[in-house]
């Protein structure tokens, strides 16, 4: 629920969510274990993520192999995130983007 309706709603004092500009505001995924995404501040992208999801040393990304798995992205409070506390540092993948258009995770 949006601040505004919580304030107007007088169930509390409003909240308010940071609006840096590297915050995710939109996560598709896309066949070969890639995403696109979009940031507040209307950047977009993609991020490769094929390599880190195949390789040994996937870790906590392993999971994410399974193609159904990869497609339950979603963002939470403008983080790319997945079930089970899986999730992206926004700020790299801003960066990155920002700079060559893509954030491959090798």
């Amino acid at each position: 629920m949006c601040a505004q309706a919580i304030a107007e709603g007088n169930r509390g004092p409003a909240v308010s969510v940071p609006h840096s500009p590297w915050r995710v505001a939109a996560v598709e995924a896309l066949p070969g274990y890639r995403l696109k995404v979009r940031f507040l501040d209307g950047t977009e992208g993609f991020v490769d993520m094929s390599a880190r999801v195949r390789s040994t040393g996937a870790g906590v990304f392993s999971v994410l192999a399974d193609p159904s798995r990869f497609a339950e992205v979603f963002v939470d409070y403008g983080v790319v995130t997945w079930p089970g506390e899986i999730d992206l540092a926004p700020d790299a993948m801003h960066r990155a983007i920002r700079e060559t258009g893509q954030w491959v995770l090798s």
